[in-house]
């Protein structure tokens, strides 16, 4: 079976400053596979390539079987997005938030749209919190609030950067065992931009390792197998916490 997400020599650069260059692997339904890496090693400009909101330099990539450099619209289709801030608008409550992209997307009425949002802050522990501001619920409520939103148009692949992000231990865990629910009860395929640890040992089937001095990928498999096995002095730095 072939994956549902292929990336295949993938490269950035900007000017004369290279990123990542040759990045290639692939992604199976039903995965939770984490990019991560060190800060400025791309993971987030290669979210972006996948998410077809930045055209790569060289190489391609398919979601679904689609091009992201000549089908971007399909592409999307497919694709839900948890930005790192969350990006909520903060003069909607999380209802309307959650509502507005079937209000652009789909021609459901408005009490429809209303209801499946309310759906959807169900599906990550937030029916009571509909009728607050972002401004009015904490910082882990945000990101899982973000979270319905990208479920909102039932995608089967969520893309998350940063999740964890300015969360504290308690907070982070939760959000990590809402994805694995998530996953396990929907089969959605999540790729999840992160550098936490704890975040990558519990959630990761598979991740690839960027660095910014190698300029692109220099370890691809299970955590586990990595930080027991790897070789490479900065993959296992990384894995047990260590300085080079």
């Amino acid at each position: 079976m072939s994956a549902l997400i292929q990336v295949r020599e993938a490269t950035q650069v900007f000017g004369t400053r290279t990123i990542f260059r040759d990045v290639s692997f692939g992604i199976d339904q039903g995965e939770v596979f984490v990019i991560l890496g060190g800060s400025g090693c791309g993971k987030s400009t290669l979210l972006k390539q996948m998410i077809g909101l930045l055209p790569p330099t060289a190489g391609e990539i398919t979601v679904a079987s689609y091009s992201v450099n000549t089908q971007v619209e399909e592409v999307r289709r497919h694709i839900g997005v948890m930005f790192q801030s969350g990006a909520l608008f903060g003069s909607m409550n999380l209802q309307e938030n959650v509502s507005l992209p079937l209000a652009v997307f789909t021609d459901l009425p408005k009490e429809a749209c209303a209801e499946i949002a309310r759906l959807k802050l169900g599906l990550v522990g937030l029916t009571e919190a509909a009728s607050r501001l972002p401004s009015e619920i904490s910082g882990g409520m945000v990101k899982r609030a973000a979270i319905a939103r990208a479920l909102a148009l039932d995608p089967p692949i969520l893309m998350l950067d940063e999740p964890s992000a300015g969360l504290d231990p308690v907070t982070s865990a939760g959000l990590d065992r809402l994805i694995l629910g998530l996953r396990d009860s929907l089969g959605t395929t999540f790729v999840v931009v992160t550098h936490e640890l704890a975040s990558i040992m519990a959630i990761a089937d598979r991740c690839a390792m960027l660095d910014a001095k190698a300029q692109g990928l220099i370890a691809l498999g299970k955590p586990q197998d990595l930080k027991q096995t790897a070789t490479d002095p900065t993959v296992r730095a990384f894995f047990h916490r260590e300085t080079l």
